[in-house]
C-alpha cells in the first residue's frame, strides 16, 4: 500500500471531521488579569500529605516568583461524618472506541467493582461517562450512590464499533472522536464549580508519530491552535484529566506505554508539533494528572486516584506580563520541605 499522507486516515483528521476542534479560535478569550487556578497535589512517597500552609509553598511563573493571592487547604479528613466532599467532582469515563472490544466488559467490571465499594457510599459526586463511537453520552446529575450507578453500567449496552484498534487503520478517526469527546466535557463542566477531576478508563488514543505520519506546515499549524486551546480551557474549567489503563487492558507493554513522554514538553513552535502532542497521556501530564497503568486491577487504580483527592491544595496567582500572544509559561510549585512532591499543571499560554 502507498503510505503517502493523502493515502492515510491522518489525512481525514486534519481536513474534515475535527469539526469542534479546528473551527474554534486557537485559545478563548481572556478576562484580563483573570488568575491562574492551580490545585496541587503534594505528595511523600506517593502518598498525599495534609496540613501544609501557604508559607509552604513558593509558586513560580517562568521562574520566577509569584504572589499567591488565594491558598486553600482540602482534606477530605476535616468532612463532617456523614457528609460528602464536593469540593471536586469526579467523572469516570468509560472509553468504548480506544478500549479493545474484548476488553470492553473487563473495564466495565473494574467500574462497577469500584462504584459497589463500601455500600456504594462515595466521598465524592461521581458522574458516569460513556463514549462510544456516537459520541459522549453523560448522566444529567452527579450522585454519591455507587449501587445506582452500577445499575447505569449495567443499562448501557456495548453498541458494535465499525473502527478498529489498529494505529493506521482508524486510528485518525478515533482520535477525532476522542478530542471531540474531551471538549464536550469541557463544555459541561466549565461553569460547574469546583475541581473536576475526569478519570479516563482507556488505553488512550493511537500517537500517529512516525514518518508516516508526517504534517504539513499548515496541519502542524492547526496542531499547534489545538493544543493551546485545550490547554487553555482545560485549565479555565479547572479540570484534571488522569488515564487509567491496566497493561492487561491495553494490549500493550511498557516501552509502548511510556512512548507518550516523548512528546511532554509543551508546544510553542509549530514545527515540532506532532499529533502525539495531543494524545491522552501527554493531556493527562500536563493537566497535573498522573498516567496510572501497569499489572494492577481497574479497580485498584481507581482508588489510587480518588486517594489523590483526600488532600490537596488549591491557590492562585495572576499571570505574568506576556509580549507576544500565546506565550507559554512554565509553573512550578516549591516547596520548603525537599522530601516532598507537588504535582499539577506545568504551564499556561498566557496573553499581551
Amino acid at each position: 500500500m502507498n503510505k503517502t499522507l493523502a493515502s492515510l486516515p491522518l489525512a481525514l483528521l486534519l481536513s474534515l471531521p475535527l469539526a469542534p476542534v479546528a473551527q474554534q479560535p486557537a485559545t478563548p478569550v481572556v478576562a484580563a488579569k483573570q488568575p491562574i487556578v492551580l490545585d496541587i497535589l503534594v505528595t511523600k512517597s506517593g502518598k498525599p500529605v495534609p496540613n501544609l500552609t501557604q508559607q509552604d509553598f513558593t509558586a513560580l511563573d517562568n521562574a520566577q516568583p509569584s504572589k499567591v493571592l488565594v491558598f486553600h487547604q482540602h482534606n477530605l479528613a476535616d468532612v463532617p461524618a456523614g457528609q460528602v466532599d464536593a469540593s471536586t467532582n469526579l467523572i469516570i469515563i468509560l472509553d468504548q472506541v480506544n478500549t479493545p472490544y474484548d476488553k470492553v466488559t473487563f473495564a466495565r467490571q473494574g467500574i462497577q467493582q469500584f462504584l459497589k465499594q463500601n455500600n456504594g457510599y462515595l466521598n465524592h459526586p461521581v458522574t458516569l461517562g460513556f463514549f462510544t463511537e456516537k459520541g459522549l453520552e453523560m448522566q444529567t446529575q452527579p450522585s454519591i450512590d455507587g449501587n445506582a450507578l452500577s445499575a447505569a453500567i449495567d443499562k448501557q449496552e456495548q453498541g458494535y464499533r465499525i473502527l478498529g484498534n489498529g494505529a493506521q487503520y482508524g486510528g485518525a478517526q478515533r482520535m477525532t472522536l476522542s478530542l471531540n469527546a474531551i471538549d464536550t466535557l469541557i463544555v459541561n463542566e466549565k461553569t460547574r464549580p469546583g475541581r473536576k477531576v475526569i478519570l479516563w478508563v482507556s488505553p488512550g488514543w493511537a500517537l500517529l508519530a512516525g514518518p508516516q505520519n508526517v504534517l504539513t506546515p499548515g496541519q502542524q499549524q492547526q496542531t499547534l491552535d489545538t493544543a493551546i486551546r485545550l490547554s487553555t480551557s482545560l485549565r479555565q474549567a479547572r479540570i484534571t484529566l488522569y488515564s487509567i489503563y491496566p497493561l492487561g487492558l491495553a494490549g500493550v507493554g511498557t516501552g509502548a506505554g511510556e512512548y507518550y513522554k516523548s512528546f511532554l514538553k509543551p508546544l510553542t513552535d509549530p514545527s515540532k508539533a506532532s499529533l502525539a502532542n495531543l494524545s491522552l497521556q501527554v493531556l493527562v501530564t500536563q493537566s497535573g494528572g498522573r498516567v496510572l497503568f501497569g499489572n494492577d486491577l481497574i479497580l485498584n487504580y481507581l482508588n489510587k486516584a480518588v486517594t489523590d483527592l483526600s488532600a490537596f491544595y488549591t491557590l492562585a496567582i495572576n499571570p505574568a506580563p506576556s509580549t507576544q500572544p500565546n506565550q507559554f509559561h512554565t509553573l512550578d510549585i516549591k516547596l520548603s520541605n525537599p522530601r516532598l512532591e507537588a504535582l499539577t499543571r506545568n504551564g499556561y499560554y498566557a496573553q499581551p
